[in-house]
């Protein structure tokens, strides 16, 4: 297993080199990081030799007097050797702002992919043993219903109706709204976690209910898939328990499509959250890239695509260990 590990890791070495360089050159000719302050400049200095002064200073600043290949090796070393993620006019430290961002997005993320990996399982193992029946057809009807939510109109169907209605009915805020913690908040370890859950409530639902229903569905195909395997069929034939069945015969091979749609999905999950940030006001990863991309910051938008590469490999790697966890023929493999 430690071998099998190694060699997976070993292979993701170059995939995280070769997605730095594919994104550094999706960013580079995404478009003229200084159009806006060209313009802003045509419009202040009617003196072209100033105009053309500064543009030259701001060019140095972003590096984009340096060839291609330079400038990306300027950024690869700043970020291996001192953590330096590149120039910024807007934010000092992009690191350090990174760092910030991403303690708040991820809790957001790791909860909401635990909730829907939950109710993936308990939906999908569920409906392939009710097969056919009512059960399932109302499993499945609720899942469509999810599938078809777009995120945002239900981010702001769970803000302006549940938490609104809920809380008049209780008499108190108990789900928040805004923000992902309130400011200045007096109190102890319990009061900080109580707000914390409170804040992260509504988020977390709109993401796992939003990507929980493809996930069921395989959970399920793959599961009626097992269920009907000669060996499932033997087990029953010896008289084992029908939970023991299912439990570590059927679910532990049924597992193996999850793992692989999950990992896929993640890119499409960590999407989905740049919108729900938005909407509920979290100053997390996606508030981060919208101010990047709005203000022109090449490498405040570069930081961020290379994080979410970087995570994107690792969730795929922990997707290729548990396959040799669950089914232990890939590891003599």
């Amino acid at each position: 297993m430690a071998w099998y590990a190694a060699r997976r890791l070993l292979a993701s070495v170059p995939v995280v080199l070769a997605s730095t360089f594919v994104v550094f050159l999706m960013v580079t000719y995404s478009g003229d990081p200084l159009g806006d302050f060209k313009t802003q400049q045509l419009r202040q200095n009617n003196n072209p030799a100033i105009r053309a002064d500064r543009i030259r200073g701001e060019q140095h600043f972003l590096r984009l007097d340096h060839p291609l290949l330079e400038r990306y090796w300027l950024w690869i070393k700043g970020i291996v050797l001192h953590g330096d993620f590149g120039p910024s006019r807007h934010v000092p430290d992009i690191g350090a702002e990174l760092g910030n961002r991403l303690l708040v997005t991820a809790r957001l993320v790791t909860l909401a992919m635990l909730l829907a990996v939950v109710l993936a399982l308990v939906v999908g193992v569920v409906s392939a043993v009710r097969r056919a029946r009512v059960t399932d057809h109302l499993l499945t009807l609720v899942s469509v219903v999810f599938l078809s939510l777009p995120v945002f109109w239900f981010a702001v169907l769970l803000k302006d109706y549940l938490a609104v209605d809920l809380n008049t009915s209780l008499g108190r805020r108990l789900l928040f709204t805004m923000g992902e913690s309130t400011p200045n908040l007096a109190g102890g370890f319990w009061t900080q976690l109580g707000d914390a859950l409170g804040h992260l409530v509504l988020p977390t639902l709109v993401l796992a209910l939003s990507v929980y229903p493809p996930w069921s569905r395989f959970q399920r195909t793959s599961m009626v898939e097992v269920l009907d395997s000669d060996y499932v069929r033997l087990a029953r034939a010896k008289g084992l328990p029908r939970r023991r069945v299912l439990v570590h015969h059927a679910l532990r091979t049924a597992l193996i499509p999850l793992a692989t749609v999950v990992a896929v999905d993640f890119a499409g999950l960590v999407g989905s959250t740049v919108i729900t940030e938005q909407i509920f006001t979290w100053q997390g990863m996606g508030t981060m890239l919208l101010d990047g991309i709005k203000d022109r910051d090449v490498y405040v938008v570069l930081a961020w695509l290379l994080v979410v590469a970087v995570v994107v490999v690792v969730v795929n790697l922990i997707s290729d260990l548990l396959y040799a966890v669950l089914d232990p023929r890939i590891r003599v493999g």
